[in-house]
């Protein structure tokens, strides 16, 4: 069921995808190329948004800060997991892999070597703060509009 509080969300966490995106490239070497990045990451963060801070409105002020936390860390696995099959499929087709198995567990390792750029104090600074915003925003809404 749409409601005001989910449509918050979705905005606003798709708005900290496109923050944080833009954050990591800053930290990625000069001749990274970032094709559709920033935009898979935002429609990723509305979708986490939409889906998971916006369907746990409604259960206080407390309850906000996980939640909000929650969809940020839904945001970042389904981000690293978008990119890192993307960037599968572009050494598969490279042909990097010997058989389908080892391009599947690749994903993976692709996760986590993407997942050391987030390592940065700004950039975990950013999805905390903006997580937990989202959340008291998504409450707030939530409380105010019913």
């Amino acid at each position: 069921m749409p409601t005001a509080a989910r449509l918050v969300a979705a905005v606003l966490l798709g708005i900290m995808g496109l923050i944080i995106s833009d954050m990591i490239k800053t930290v990625m070497p000069e001749y990274t190329q970032f094709g559709y990045f920033s935009y898979v990451n935002i429609i990723l963060g509305a979708l986490c948004g939409w889906y998971v801070v916006g369907s746990r409105v409604g259960q206080g002020m407390v309850t906000a800060f996980s939640n909000g936390l929650t969809g940020m860390g839904a945001l970042v696995f389904w981000g690293l997991f978008a990119q890192a099959a993307n960037e599968m499929l572009r050494l598969a087709y490279m042909r990097r892999y010997d058989g389908p198995f080892e391009a599947l567990v690749s994903i993976f390792q692709i996760m986590a070597d993407f997942g050391q750029n987030l390592l940065h104090v700004p950039i975990i600074g950013a999805m905390l703060a903006g997580g937990i915003a989202v959340g008291i925003a998504a409450e707030w809404v939530s409380t105010r509009w019913t």
